[in-house]
């Protein structure tokens, strides 16, 4: 099951990592305890929308561009959940020659067609773009 209060923490803490901040200083910007900002990180706590906006504000961020973020990964999830329901049960011999692994996975968010492509190893210079519909 894909957890939503997962995803906004991920983006959260990657929002906050990619400043070089820590968690006090966000924190104390945002007015909310330290170990109440790191649940929310953690996908522990869920945070209102109140919440949600003193966080933004405090990095400096758009709460659309967190929301739009946490959409983007929410897609890649739900592909790779349907993708993994869809496996067959039984496991298959590959072929000769068949992509047994993946090195790689690039998505382009917001474009009409999403487009996914997943690379194979080096070995292989086999890639497949999924167009997701």
């Amino acid at each position: 099951m894909i957890l939503l209060r997962r995803l906004l923490g991920d983006v959260l803490r990657r929002q906050r990592q990619r400043q070089g901040r820590t968690l006090r200083e966000v924190s104390s910007s945002a007015r909310v305890s330290l170990g109440y900002l790191s649940e929310v990180e953690r996908g522990q706590k869920e945070a209102s929308s109140e919440l949600l906006s003193a966080i933004c504000d405090a990095l400096d961020v758009p709460m659309s561009e967190v929301m739009r973020e946490v959409s983007d990964d929410l897609s890649l999830a739900e592909l790779a959940q349907s993708s993994a329901a869809e496996a067959p049960a039984a496991p298959m011999r590959p072929l000769l020659g068949a992509v047994t692994s993946v090195t790689s996975v690039t998505a382009v968010p917001s474009a009409p067609d999403e487009r996914i492509t997943i690379k194979a190893p080096k070995k292989s210079a086999e890639a497949v773009d999924v167009v997701a519909a």
